[in-house]
């Protein structure tokens, strides 16, 4: 082959055998081709040195390969798009690229993000982004074929519509090419948010095909009976808090509530300030998800606090300050799965002092087996509200050891994972 005719080539074969030259192996790597390397050794006469064999064991170190013969590190495909105005999203999203990027390189629907987003979710250089969809599944058409993808879902909740499931209808021809090509599929961290037959009937084809499925919840997993629970990703936030001395002062009571919502009562704000009051607690009224700040400037005036507003920009910012605020709350109250989940990593006590009846709290909450934080408040006291969140309180010590233990969890769900998608070596 004359030599101008190798680059063009190399990246359409299934194999490459090599010498162990750097320049040639970098050049291979710099195509996404993990070359079997021949080693030329000076006990054999074939070189002057054994530089290849050194070469070949850095290379091993950095699983480029394993004693001359080829790792293949996935290209993994996976959508980041998510609600871009809910810091919640990002807190998902950023957990399970971290999880997926030991395994191989990703390739990240993101979309038309908005500036800042990106950033949230603390992409690195080596992660390959698309903002067009069609570009981006066109990619991973091709991957699959050449027996290089591997497929993650998006982690958060699936809304069992017609719409809610795009990605699980639309990724159809992708996951059956991959699993086709002994690639792998996986779920990590998902949950549904009605369970009707029907919607089950459609999305259980691409359930079928995940190699791997780990939900946010029991009745999800009962649900789709296929794969199994583990805590909520953004659990998996540890946060300087957890190593705070016992006895710290935390100074703040924070409220963080749906504008989809009706809004809290008067015996609710009652029960907030009172609560307050006796422990000593600062009123803060604070957005994680943008459409929500309008409510939380209205909650800080009529509770008589302090408001963290947020205009949509500086993810990243606007996270911090959060947690600067979660890290000094004894208590967050909150009908936001991921303000409360964010708070706890925190060292925050979480409660759940619903205005309706939904049971999504409860569900991804029990998952980290942590219970009794959540309840409706509608017809109860301003006092009944208050003794709920003393018990809550009293409860601090375990409450922060069950979040403790969920992390671990979720550690040994990330080293599984790996496993699942541990680089393999191409037949």
């Amino acid at each position: 082959m004359p030599f101008d005719a190798f680059p063009d080539a190399v990246p359409n074969t299934d194999v490459v055998i090599s010498h162990t030259g750097v320049g040639r192996l970098l050049g291979l790597l710099d195509v996404g081709v993990y070359p079997v390397l021949g080693i030329r050794r000076q006990s054999r006469n074939e070189h002057v040195d054994d530089h290849e064999q050194q070469i070949t064991e850095a290379a091993h170190e950095r699983g480029v390969s394993d004693q001359g013969l080829p790792i293949m590190r996935r290209e993994i495909f996976v959508p980041a798009r998510g609600q871009y105005d809910n810091i919640g999203d990002i807190l998902l999203r950023r957990q399970l690229l971290d999880w997926l990027r030991d395994s191989g390189t990703l390739h990240i629907y993101i979309g038309q993000s908005p500036v800042g987003y990106d950033e949230g979710l603390r992409l690195r250089p080596g992660d390959v982004r698309y903002r067009s969809f069609r570009a981006w599944y066109l990619a991973a058409l091709w991957s699959a074929a050449r027996g290089r993808a591997s497929y993650a879902f998006k982690p958060g909740e699936i809304q069992l519509t017609l719409i809610g499931m795009k990605e699980h209808l639309s990724m159809l021809p992708v996951i059956a090419l991959i699993r086709a090509r002994r690639g792998t599929v996986v779920r990590i961290g998902v949950g549904c948010r009605n369970f009707a037959p029907i919607p089950r009937a459609l999305i259980w084809p691409s359930v079928a095909l995940s190699t791997v499925s780990m939900w946010r919840d029991a009745a999800t997993a009962d649900y789709l009976g296929h794969g199994s629970v583990i805590p909520d990703l953004a659990f998996a936030e540890v946060s300087p808090a957890h190593y705070e001395p016992a006895g710290t002062h935390r100074d703040l009571l924070v409220v963080s509530m749906r504008s989809d919502r009706p809004y809290p009562c008067e015996i609710w704000r009652d029960a907030l300030r009172a609560t307050a009051r006796r422990h000593g607690l600062e009123i803060w009224a604070v957005t994680q998800v943008r459409r929500d700040d309008d409510r939380a400037a209205r909650l800080a005036a009529d509770l008589g606090g302090n408001a963290l507003r947020w205009d949509g920009t500086g993810y990243l910012a606007q996270e911090e300050q959060l947690r600067r605020l979660y890290r000094r709350a004894a208590l967050v109250i909150s009908d936001r799965l991921h303000v409360l989940i964010g708070s706890a990593t925190e060292g925050a006590i979480p409660a759940a002092v619903l205005v309706d009846s939904s049971d999504k709290i409860a569900r991804n909450f029990a998952a980290a087996d942590v219970h009794g934080i959540t309840f409706e408040s509608t017809g109860m006291t301003a006092d009944e509200i208050g003794a709920r969140l003393d018990s809550l309180l009293r409860r601090r010590d375990a409450i922060l050891q069950q979040i403790a233990d969920a992390q671990v969890e979720l550690a040994a769900a990330r080293r599984s994972l790996n496993r699942v998608l541990a680089p393999r070596r191409p037949r």
